[in-house]
């Protein structure tokens, strides 16, 4: 009995600390020391066992010095942007483009618009003006050329997804259909991070592109960007990330399969343990954490893929065999470059 007491302090202190350590791995709340401590170890693994290597499977096209020289500043117009894609498909022979721009409003820089409003009220009856303004109208509409440069070929556009309710639902332009309908995860309680509103693209561009994917983070504690979620919830539905758009256009647009814990040994667990992209002779599994998130396998630092000026891409001036069968993936925001994987 004595011997019992001696210890009972000790007992349940070890009981109350048990307690408190399985309601920090439910994530029923968090321990500000564990989360850094967790993070501190994560990191120092990654950097351990980062390759740091140069990967010649990617080459990143960078918008440098030059090309901002040579193409003038930061945005370009859409012609440009349809004269690259026609360069990476038809002379670079690219396998995937992936851009991480929102294209939400109209392209007005070729000044369509203000001979349109001339031709309407002081030239109106200038028939010379009436018809060489008909002439030209094609090659001013850059938001049609672009959407012609990217129709029927496998390029993926973007789009992102407010995260706070209190932003409201606003929307700009429009989303691609959803990866997995509503109601595909009904019961199950699982934590997906939620849109509320969102940033679209040109419906005449979403309709040329081969699909679209969200670029959302999710910042640990401490501002850092390790993980992306694969998969959000928007109205119920749920859209993939541009990562995860990409790699499915690389190999053909495979389905999306949820990948479910084996109830016989997992009674207690309703969430996913991973994401399945299925296809004819083709399969891959994805591990996700309990919010559908995936690590980002960081390879390195600044030196771990080639860079090319994307002024030498528009000008000619790289071996084709530099970019050929690649996967090509424009990056914002600022330093804006692109990646090009080539597929394994």
């Amino acid at each position: 009995m004595e011997t019992l007491k001696k210890h009972l302090v000790r007992i349940v202190l070890g009981f109350l600390l048990t307690l408190l350590l399985l309601g920090h791995a439910a994530r029923l709340y968090q321990i500000p020391f564990i989360s850094q401590l967790d993070a501190i170890i994560y990191d120092t693994r990654l950097r351990l066992t980062m390759p740091q290597t140069v990967d010649d499977r990617i080459v990143i096209l960078d918008i440098d010095e030059k090309s901002l020289k040579e193409e003038g500043r930061w945005p370009w117009s859409r012609n440009r942007l349809a004269l690259l894609i026609d360069k990476l498909f038809d002379k670079y022979g690219v396998a995937v483009a992936g851009f991480d721009i929102v294209f939400a409003e109209k392209d007005q820089s070729s000044g369509l618009k203000i001979l349109q409003e001339i031709g309407g009220k002081q030239l109106q009856d200038d028939a010379r003006f009436q018809t060489v303004l008909e002439k030209i109208r094609p090659q001013l509409e850059y938001d049609r050329l672009f959407a012609e440069s990217i129709r029927n070929r496998p390029v993926i556009l973007s789009y992102y997804f407010s995260t706070s309710a209190e932003v409201g639902e606003a929307a700009v332009g429009v989303l691609p259909q959803p990866v997995l309908p509503a109601g595909t995860f009904a019961g199950r309680g699982i934590p997906f991070e939620k849109g509320y509103g969102y940033g679209g693209n040109l419906p005449e561009l979403m309709q040329a592109a081969a699909g679209a994917g969200h670029f959302n983070p999710i910042p640990d504690f401490d501002g850092v960007s390790r993980r992306v979620p694969l998969l959000m919830e928007f109205k119920g539905a749920y859209y993939e990330s541009l990562s995860l758009a990409i790699v499915r256009a690389l190999f053909g647009f495979p389905k999306v399969v949820p990948g479910t814990p084996d109830t016989s040994t997992s009674k207690d667990y309703s969430g996913l343990e991973w994401l399945e992209l299925s296809g004819e002779n083709f399969s891959l599994k994805i591990p996700v954490d309990p919010s559908v998130s995936a690590l980002v396998p960081y390879r390195g630092g600044r030196g771990s893929f080639k860079y090319i000026s994307i002024a030498d891409v528009l000008h000619d001036r790289v071996n084709p065999e530099d970019l050929k069968g690649k996967l090509f993936w424009w990056v914002l925001p600022r330093p804006v470059f692109s990646i090009c994987v080539q597929r394994q």
